[in-house]
């Protein structure tokens, strides 16, 4: 089975959230069950020159993108028995950032051309090409309707796993002449009134999937499909919902060299040294039996912080801690900052970010904040459980399906959830974990251990990959 992996993003080279985690860990996963496993990513200048320095010169060509003659070099690192091509452009990879600029429909129609254009350079033919999010939802399109006589690449299978469905490249329709060389009249059915790369790779790639089995199900509906709900359900005996793993080689309470105190299931000690480390270094006071709540994000609405600002001051009348990682909408960190000053023994909120720091607040708060709107899978509420931090959830996507809302009759659980989108249930769902954690400590006990317990390692996730990788090879 030869697998070729497109993403956008990839740690550790360069990623801006959980696609880059994803790409990196898959893959990975995936070689060590045997198959074999190529990952193409662009040549985003800004990669550390630790790994520029390991790339070999691999392919030179040209890409018609339109009426435009792009210069095309590819790079080739190979690393922990995976082969990772980079698709070099200075004009559209040479930026500060990955996303974000006005021709972002233009560089990513580059790539997936360009990947195309490189399958003939390749030892072998790919025999499934598992492309992510928008940047390469165009390529099973591009194969069945630009390259299709191309016999090489017509036993070709696809899939196309959605990562955030908010993120959808939508362009005017005249850009698929514009980017690709093809007429759009011809496509019309498909490109009504915009060119949409996520659509098209919905409605051309031979499998769809996404990064949890209820966000699944959540994006077939208006309030959660932004637009492409109607095809989703057009398309969905395609579609399907594997959730993400995460790294239990660099999330392991037991062996994580960046937080000061290790710790286990066995001997909880390390946990306790963590949390008073990360109160002296955020200068909260230095209270043992005071829940304290962690929070890593994106400080945005969509992560719910409307939500939190809303609660903040009924929640600091309590005996209760705050640490705050990320940044975000500029109101929003204005808002933290100003609960930092007021609160300056309760509540922290740094606003930047710093992977040393979120582990430390992984490992040391009690409890982890995740409110988000919409969460396709989430990585944060895992990596928490794994360090005995139970998390406070909106019940939705991913937060849903990892996280068991702790019964208070059965006394069973991982962590504690809400259901509707307001602060009063957000509140509610926070004092009855401030509540046990008060007053029921060997409960809590419990809960952390039974959270630690859970296995979101890619082992399973990873299976599953590969069961869906056959069943495409058994369409031919």
């Amino acid at each position: 089975m030869n697998i070729l992996f497109t993403s956008a993003e990839c740690a550790p080279f360069f990623k801006t959230g959980g696609l880059g985690d994803v790409a990196f860990a898959l893959p990975k996963e995936l070689a060590k069950k045997g198959a074999k496993l190529a990952v193409v990513l662009p040549y985003f200048t800004k990669m550390p020159e630790t790994f520029k320095a390991r790339c070999e010169a691999f392919a030179d060509f040209y890409v018609e993108v339109g009426w435009r003659h792009q210069v095309c070099s590819v790079k080739r690192l190979i690393m922990n028995d995976i082969t990772y091509y980079f698709i070099e452009n200075a004009y559209y990879f040479d930026r500060e950032t990955l996303y974000g600029y006005e021709d972002d429909g233009e560089r990513f129609a580059f790539f997936s051309l360009a990947i195309i254009e490189m399958l003939n350079k390749l030892e072998s033919i790919p025999d499934i090409i598992h492309v992510n999010d928008f940047h390469t939802a165009m390529i099973p399109f591009l194969l069945k309707e630009k390259y299709q006589s191309v016999k090489a690449y017509q036993p070709i299978k696809s899939i196309l796993t959605i990562h955030n469905i908010e993120f959808q490249g939508a362009y005017s329709r005249e850009l698929l002449s514009d980017y690709f060389g093809m007429d759009p009249v011809l496509y019309k059915n498909e490109f009504n009134e915009s060119l949409n790369y996520l659509k098209a790779g919905i409605l051309y790639a031979d499998r769809v999937n996404t990064v949890s089995p209820s966000y699944a199900e959540e994006i077939k509906t208006p309030e959660y499909g932004f637009g492409l709900d109607e095809v989703l359900r057009l398309e969905q005996a395609k579609l399907s919902g594997i959730l993400n793993g995460i790294d239990y080689e660099l999330n392991d309470p037991k062996s994580d060299q960046t937080i000061p105190a290790k710790f286990s299931i066995e001997d909880l000690a390390g946990k306790k040294a963590n949390k008073q480390v990360l109160q002296k270094k955020l200068g909260l006071s230095a209270h043992e039996n005071v829940p304290l709540i962690g929070i890593v994000s994106r400080l945005t609405n969509q992560k719910g912080f409307q939500l939190v600002v809303d609660s903040l001051t009924k929640l600091l009348d309590k005996e209760i801690q705050f640490a705050i990682l990320g940044t975000g909408d500029a109101e929003i960190e204005h808002s933290l900052t100003a609960f930092s000053k007021r609160y300056p023994d309760k509540f922290k909120a740094v606003i930047t970010f710093d992977v040393a720091l979120a582990q430390l607040i992984y490992a040391g708060s009690d409890l982890f904040m995740m409110p988000s709107l919409t969460e396709p899978c989430g990585l944060s509420q895992m990596i928490a459980m794994r360090y005995g931090t139970l998390p406070i959830v909106h019940e939705v996507g991913g937060l849903k399906d990892t996280v068991i809302p702790f019964n208070p009759i059965t006394k069973e659980g991982t962590g504690f959830g809400f259901s509707a989108v307001r602060f009063e249930d957000l509140l509610s769902s926070t004092n009855l974990a401030i509540d046990l954690y008060q007053h029921d400590q060997e409960t809590w006990q419990q809960l952390m251990k039974a959270a630690m317990r859970k296995d979101f390692s890619w082992e399973k996730s990873g299976q599953l990959y590969l069961e869906v990788y056959r069943k495409l090879l058994q369409l031919s």
